[in-house]
């Protein structure tokens, strides 16, 4: 007689051996894009009209750049910050960030503030003028969009309710510009606010002791909060634009360039979760299939969708990470510290999960995280049938008292240099 095996999911081995299972906002990655300065039209309009001058010549744009740099240079000297000249880092090493440049003087602060400002050149969609035919006497200059390298400033702001997070300013009309916050430092920083007991993971949590409770607080990071720091810090930083031009109107909107969301299962036998990920990674080799992909987003995938389906299995040193894509958004899972299963989704286009493209402050953040995190990341973990060499872990995963090994640091660094659409409720 023959029996069928049964067939279980990942939930099924790790029941009841998952110390803290939470879901949250991790790295928030917004633009600022000034709306009355998208045209070349309106950019003749901000010169003459606005400014008073009689041409709308595209030397003005150097006025305004070296009085914003002039700026920078004076409040880094009044309020002693260190600034960094850094070149544009190797893509190619996980540890050639800014971030790494800025963290000792991060460690050194102790108030809240601007902590250090790195100066570096970057690639900018700016407007650039050109000569055309006059329509009457004098010169007549229009003027276009194009990537020219150009000096940007990062203010590297240390902040009481999120930690660490930057603004960075292009130094050339229309100024774009970039925020960047996280959102697991914002959840640390209010559960400890609230007296809420925890252990600290590496960009994440641990352990605590209401797991609950934190999850409310992880739910509780919305738009509102993130318009709220940057309209606290615009203001005390050096921009371009002055008093005046914020008044006409001419000021930035935030938009959505990468969002990323996670989910993280924290194991009770530290030393038997090496041995689960690898057997998951090995039994689902396929999950960027079509079939598997349509099913994780809940999504059509047909003949004529525009995406690469496959999965990526990378390794760096001892470490393994397993990543597959829908159109613009990534998954990746991997063993995070020894300890947790970490599942993270890139949101790089909000169109893939049928957002509008047009940032708004949401009254029900809620609501505005739901649509932030559809039905994938759950389903990562449930949707995958599981082999018999991985369902065989769970008999041998039993509680245990025993110490983890020291922790090794994994690549779930996450960088991308293109702009993307604006994310909307």
């Amino acid at each position: 007689m023959v029996v069928a095996a049964e067939v279980v999911n990942v939930n099924d081995v790790v029941d009841g051996h998952v110390a803290l299972d939470l879901q949250c906002l991790d790295r928030v990655y917004l633009n600022g894009y000034v709306p009355k300065l998208q045209v070349g039209g309106q950019v003749i309009t901000f010169l003459t009209q606005h400014l008073g001058n009689p041409v709308a010549s595209p030397a003005l744009f150097k006025q305004i750049g070296d009085r914003f740099s002039n700026a920078v240079r004076s409040f880094a000297e009044i309020n002693g910050i260190p600034v960094l000249h850094l070149n544009t880092p190797d893509r190619s090493r996980w540890d050639d960030r800014k971030l790494d440049h800025v963290r000792e003087y991060v460690d050194k602060a102790t108030a809240p503030g601007v902590v250090a400002i790195v100066v570096a050149q970057e690639v900018q969609k700016v407007f650039m003028g050109y000569r055309r035919r006059p329509k009457q006497d004098g010169p007549q200059f229009g003027f276009d969009k194009a990537d020219r390298r150009v000096t940007v400033y990062y203010f590297y702001i240390l902040d009481p309710a999120f930690g660490l997070g930057f603004i960075k300013i292009c130094s050339y009309f229309p100024y774009p510009l970039k925020m960047w916050v996280n959102g697991h430092d914002w959840a640390k920083r209010q559960a400890a606010g609230e007296g809420l007991v925890f252990t600290e993971l590496a960009n994440g949590f641990a352990n605590c002791q209401d797991p609950a409770r934190l999850q409310a607080i992880c739910d509780r990071l919305s738009p509102a909060k993130l318009q709220a720091f940057f309209n606290y810090w615009i203001i005390r930083i050096p921009c371009p634009f002055t008093r005046a031009d914020r008044q006409a109107g001419y000021w930035w909107q935030l938009s959505m360039r990468q969002v990323e969301v996670s989910r993280t299962m924290v194991l009770d036998a530290p030393r038997r979760a090496r041995a689960l990920f690898e057997a998951l990674v090995a039994d689902n080799i396929g999950i960027g299939r079509p079939a598997a992909v349509s099913v994780l987003f809940a999504r059509r995938v047909q003949r004529n969708t525009q995406s690469i389906f496959r999965t990526r299995v990378f390794t760096q040193g001892t470490q393994v990470r397993i990543d597959f894509t829908y159109k613009h958004c990534r998954v990746k899972l991997y063993l995070k510290e020894g300890c947790a299963l970490r599942i993270e989704m890139v949101v790089n286009d909000p169109g893939d999960l049928d957002l509008l493209k047009a940032w708004r402050i949401c009254r029900r953040s809620s609501a505005w995280l739901a649509k932030s995190t559809p039905a994938c990341l759950p389903c990562c973990v449930s949707v995958r049938a599981v082999p018999s060499r991985t369902r065989s872990l769970k008999a041998s995963h039993g509680p245990t008292h025993g110490t983890a090994s020291e922790p090794e640091p994994c690549a779930s660094g996450t960088r991308a240099s293109w702009l993307w659409p604006a994310l909307c409720v």
